[in-house]
């Protein structure tokens, strides 16, 4: 197809703006190239979209639309999209099946549901969430989860297998931001290192002895820096990782 018909015939409103039938390539800046460059991919109708970080030169407003655009046209056209992003929220948002890759292998694949909850690793656990995973040194001993050196322990509530297989041996504990909660009463003290206002909610940065962790709360709590606080978990939402090899027990064997 001619390169003058392909640009022309892109819908103007799947490319963001009227430029793609009025102003010749040359002229674009890199935003508009990027659309531009998915109109052509629309025009020639694939069974498979292969996109390389197609939104990554756009402004934050017409990033947040396009993502909701593509992953509209996907169901309209019921093409496979393979888009490989550093973004994890285009990733998490957009993907039916995400695989994350680690120095050019994949070392998960799943839905955003199952990677989020499940990682395989505590690379995927660091690496997916924003914030990401808490991960803190420690291990089992009778159903309880004692952080080492931090001295300092909460419950665990994980399946009796899995507990009786990982009871004393080296771990990794993995929770949630938001499932770490602040209680009056609860088993551990902490001082507010950090808040970030997000508006609907707040970010915590919680210092325990020399190690800090994230907690999700909502935008009401009143806390500030310094601030001593009380903090406990859900028990039900903990992952628990080998120390040696970083495997989620879960998945090891």
């Amino acid at each position: 197809m001619p390169r003058s018909r392909t640009a022309s015939t892109a819908p103007p409103a799947r490319c963001g703006s009227n430029i793609c039938s009025t102003a010749r390539p040359t002229g674009f800046r890199a935003a508009e190239m990027q659309r531009v460059s998915i109109g052509r991919a629309i025009v020639r109708k694939p069974r498979v979209f292969l996109m390389d970080e197609p939104l990554s030169a756009l402004d934050a407003k017409l990033r947040e639309a396009l993502r909701t655009e593509l992953k509209k046209l996907q169901m309209q056209l019921g093409a496979t999209f393979l888009f490989v992003t550093h973004d994890q929220i285009e990733a998490m948002s957009m993907g039916d099946k995400v695989g994350v890759l680690n120095h050019g292998r994949i070392v998960q694949t799943g839905t955003p549901h199952e990677i989020y909850n499940n990682p395989r690793d505590t690379y995927v656990a660091s690496f997916v969430g924003s914030p990401p995973m808490n991960l803190i040194d420690g291990k089992l001993v009778n159903g309880r989860a004692v952080m080492v050196p931090l001295n300092f322990e909460l419950p665990f509530s994980g399946g009796a297998k899995e507990g009786a297989a990982a009871d004393g041996r080296p771990l990794v504990f993995g929770i949630r931001p938001e499932d770490v909660y602040l209680e009056s009463g609860a088993p551990v003290e902490a001082r507010v290192h950090d808040v970030e206002n997000h508006g609907v909610e707040k970010i915590l940065t919680l210092r325990v002895g020399d190690a800090m962790l994230r907690a999700t709360v909502p935008a009401r709590t009143d806390v500030a820096i310094e601030q001593p606080v009380r903090f406990a978990w859900n028990p039900d939402k903990v992952v628990l990782f080998d120390k040696g090899s970083g495997v989620n027990l879960r998945h090891a064997g």
